[in-house]
């Protein structure tokens, strides 16, 4: 993609709070890798295996950390955080998307809806009784909304999001396409051999800034609410089960799936593919490896590991056949202890 119009090194630095190093009034309209980067784009190094492509690249200026500051002889900018300064950058270079208030004409809205003057609702749309749409926000096309559902100012919904009734989301929030946002958590009762359903009365409450990935999808809670608070980013594919809470600024890879009244604190990272049982709590400042499964609760920041790699098929046979005699091997681990301290005490 190019940029609707070119910057100079200087604003960019500008945007970033970086500092300039050669030529400040190089132009820029476009972003690239280090390898694919051309004349007229910015890269970045943030990775120190990467440095060798850094004499490579063919793009007209670079983003370096304080150690890169001399590395290459391009304009750069040097910033304290070069993926923040990346991220700032792109962000000037392709702002987002500005859309026309009004409402489309095949939308379907009911009487009793309160529609900001200044949002866009488009082609296809479904809102409810008593919803509230705040100013500047975008409803895209297919999307539904069911009663009392309530949008924050500049929530923008990609098209076919369902938010069901009595959900709140939080102001500048972005939900991508086929996000569902309170459809009724798994709970069943056992009874006879068969199953009872337990209506869900809770809702989902997602707090400001909060980003969620396509196919995401947050139950509400059963009785009590499934709670989201502000910038948590969801990735794409994600299963958030009734009743849990997701702390402020977490991050959650694609293809996790957490299970119910899991609470889950500030500024944690979940890597893709993470299991988690229900009823958990995980402290503030966790780490997650990718396809983790965590069955007990986490007390103490750290980051925490428990799949395990891939290897020859024969090699994970041997393994597994070691492990299903592990506990006849402690058992005569605890024998052999217990006769050597009979040895120790005679």
């Amino acid at each position: 993609m190019e940029a609707t119009r070119a910057y100079s090194l200087k604003d960019l630095a500008e945007a970033c709070g970086g500092e300039v190093l050669g030529d400040a009034q190089t132009l820029i309209r476009g972003i690239g890798t280090l390898e694919q980067a051309g004349p007229g784009e910015i890269t970045f190094l943030t990775n120190s295996l990467y440095r060798d492509l850094l004499h490579k690249t063919r793009a007209s200026a670079v983003i370096l950390g304080p150690s890169d500051r001399n590395a290459s002889p391009l304009p750069r900018i040097v910033s304290d955080n070069p993926y923040a300064c990346y991220a700032r950058i792109a962000q000037r270079l392709f702002p987002f998307p500005h859309a026309v208030p009004g409402v489309h004409p095949s939308a379907v809205i009911a009487p009793t809806a309160r529609i900001a003057p200044s949002a866009s609702i488009g082609p296809q749309v479904t809102i409810g009784a008593g919803v509230v749409i705040g100013e500047g926000a975008v409803v895209g096309p297919g999307c539904v909304l069911g009663e009392g559902v309530t949008l924050g100012e500049g929530v923008w919904l990609y098209p076919r999001v369902v938010i069901y009734a009595g959900c709140e989301i939080g102001a500048r929030s972005i939900l991508h396409s086929g996000v569902v946002i309170g459809a009724d958590g798994f709970g069943m009762a056992p009874d006879r051999g068969g199953w009872v359903k337990i209506p869900q009365i809770g809702r989902v409450l997602i707090g400001a800034d909060v980003e969620i990935g396509a196919n995401t999808t947050v139950d509400r809670g059963a009785i009590e609410d499934t709670v989201i608070e502000e910038g948590v980013k969801l990735d794409n594919q994600i299963q958030i089960a009734h009743n849990c809470r997701i702390g402020a600024h977490t991050v959650i890879a694609g293809c996790t799936g957490i299970s119910g009244s899991t609470r889950i604190g500030r500024n944690c990272r979940i890597g893709g593919g993470v299991g988690m049982v229900g009823h958990l709590e995980i402290c503030d400042g966790v780490t997650v490896s990718g396809f983790s499964l965590i069955t007990k609760s986490i007390t103490q920041p750290g980051v925490y590991t428990s799949s395990i790699p891939s290897q020859p098929h024969r090699t994970w046979m041997e393994t597994l056949a070691n492990l299903r005699a592990l506990p006849q091997w402690v058992k005569k681990l605890k024998a052999l202890e217990q006769d050597i301290q009979k040895l120790k005490e005679e």
